[in-house]
């Protein structure tokens, strides 16, 4: 400390600290560092000035007008407190004893973000029970699907514009590309806090839908182009009037089902959080619970209307397809509103637009398929292989996420111990308990789930083939087999594209049900021509 009185013209070592004297009759002088400043009363006595070591007590005085006549003929000084010294050597080795603590305060302070929440602890009961419900909900909805796509083969717009069927796995795929991605979407948000308020909710549900509804209208007509192509390349003809059709009906489908099923999905996500219940197990069920259903009606409803007015009205289709496509800059510029749908909605064309690609091929293997009357009874299990698949895959791709979402590094930050390709036996077998916890009970609900499904099949009488024991083993070991693979590739998938900054929830689920369709329409493909040809053929059941 360094001292000033009006008895000394030079200063004297003290301590710590420093001073700032005044002269006698002068304003009291005031220099803030830090924040305060500390005057001290001194005694006339000049042996006073020089205490000895811990005699000394500084004493803080509030205001100047508490002091009495006699201390105006007192030197004052100023004590000025400094971060680096004027609290001593003892409050100075215990800032640094509590470094880390001081540290995690400041960081609070600077950053008033809530704390994520620890990522929920499930244990195989608790997954099962919350996934059986949703997932037989939706198998039902696949199952009521394929009894559709079993009627409406036989109409006249599915035999005479046969590119229909390359439609229909594209647009069933829809509710992978973008009503499960949008469950996943929300139900990260919502376990990681970003739904609490109502504001964040408005704005998370206004720009999902506007996002949802341009890839709608864009994939819909990217699908029927695929659908023209694929169509055209073997047989080698074109007509004009079918390829407007096909625009027309796919860009229509796609735009209605996906508005209804984003509005269903909002309510299921927000109901529940509420109740309590992960909304990672039941939204992306739920949503292929009515997804098949609601778009296979559409597309056959639609599309017979339309061809109706082919020879009667040449303008009806065309102006349907330019009437949709013309509300996406609407769309577009409220999605473009909203932080968090802003980056999808310049960034996430590419696994849409793919998925659809792989979907489309799998279409075109159908429609060579059903075509086939050795192949018939293929439709109406075609939407249960693909719909029970890309059900339980998107739902472990969607749990993936938000653990990696609560837990992990942040996303695309580089893992200083990046971890290796996992093996089917990491999957299912983990030091990731709660993961491979729940990937071995979604594949414990294939085997079970497929024999409800196809007992109520059987039991409405619907498709052309009795349910064998050889059927029923055959399509059992397709079905085991696709899900085996699509958890898998989930388990890879989804961290691959985290460590390489890609959101998982934006890009994981349309590539893997695109996939379940492609596999589950191979293997059913398969089936059918195994049992061909070990002599097991009924094309007449259910005619």
């Amino acid at each position: 400390m360094v001292l000033w009185s009006k008895e000394q013209d030079k200063p004297s070592e003290m301590s710590t600290g420093a001073i700032e004297a005044k002269k006698e009759g002068a304003p009291p002088a005031y220099h803030h560092t830090n924040g305060s400043v500390h005057p001290i009363i001194l005694t006339d006595s000049p042996e006073e000035l020089r205490p000895e070591a811990g005699d000394y007590e500084l004493t803080e005085v509030t205001s100047f007008s508490e002091r009495t006549e006699g201390e105006d003929d007192r030197s004052e000084v100023v004590v000025i407190d400094c971060r680096a010294n004027a609290k001593g050597q003892r409050e100075e080795d215990a800032l640094l004893e509590n470094a880390s603590q001081s540290n995690e305060s400041d960081d609070v302070s600077a950053d008033q973000s809530p704390v994520p929440p620890a990522p929920l602890k499930e244990s195989s009961f608790s997954i099962g029970l919350q996934v059986v419900f949703p997932f037989l909900l939706a198998g039902f909805g696949t199952v009521a699907a394929g009894m559709v796509l079993d009627i409406v083969q036989h109409w006249t717009v599915f035999t005479e514009v046969t590119e229909v069927f390359i439609l229909v796995p594209a647009l069933l795929g829809l509710k992978g590309n973008l009503e499960m991605t949008l469950a996943s979407r929300l139900s990260t948000a919502a376990n990681i806090g970003h739904m609490d308020t109502a504001k964040d909710m408005w704005n998370m549900i206004m720009g999902n839908l506007a996002l949802i509804q341009v890839q709608a209208t864009v994939v819909g007509f990217l699908a029927s182009i695929a659908a023209v192509i694929f169509g055209w390349i073997p047989e080698g003809q074109f007509k004009m009037g079918h390829a407007v059709l096909l625009c027309a009906s796919s860009v229509s489908t796609a735009f209605i089902a996906s508005l209804l099923l984003g509005l269903i999905m909002i309510g299921v996500i927000i109901g529940s959080r509420k109740v309590g219940i992960n909304p990672d197990n039941v939204a992306t069920p739920i949503a292929a619970s009515l997804g098949d259903l609601i778009t296979l009606a559409l597309l056959a409803g639609i599309s017979t209307g339309l061809y109706k007015q082919l020879d009667h009205n040449n303008y009806a289709n065309p102006l349907v397809c330019a009437f949709f496509v013309a509300l996406t800059p609407v769309w577009v510029l409220i999605a473009r509103r909203i932080p968090s749908t802003r980056e999808v909605l310049y960034s996430g064309w590419e696994p849409v637009i793919i998925a659809m690609a792989i979907s489309s091929i799998g279409g075109l293997i159908l429609d060579k398929t059903v075509s086939n009357p050795n192949f018939a009874g293929m439709a109406v299990f075609t939407p249960v292989i693909n719909g029970v698949g890309g059900n339980l895959v998107a739902v472990q791709a969607s749990r993936i996420s938000t653990y990696l979402h609560l837990v992990a590094l942040p996303l695309g930050e580089p893992n200083p111990t990046p971890s290796k390709c996992p093996t089917p036996c990491t999957t299912f077998f983990s030091s990731n308990v709660s993961l491979s916890r729940s990937a071995r009970v979604l594949f414990l609900l294939v085997a079970p789930g497929h024999l409800v499904f196809l007992y109520a099949i059987n039991s409405m009488q619907g498709g052309h083939t009795s349910l064998t024991t050889v059927f029923i083993a055959i399509y059992m070991t397709a079905a085991l087999l696709q899900v085996l693979i699509l958890l898998y590739l989930a388990d890879w998938m989804v961290n691959w594209m985290w460590g390489r900054g890609m959101d998982p929830d934006n890009f994981s689920i349309p590539y893997l049900t695109a996939l379940g369709d492609l596999l589950g329409t191979g293997f059913l493909a398969l089936c059918f021509h195994i049992l061909w040809l070990i002599g097991d053929r009924d094309a007449d059941v259910g005619d």
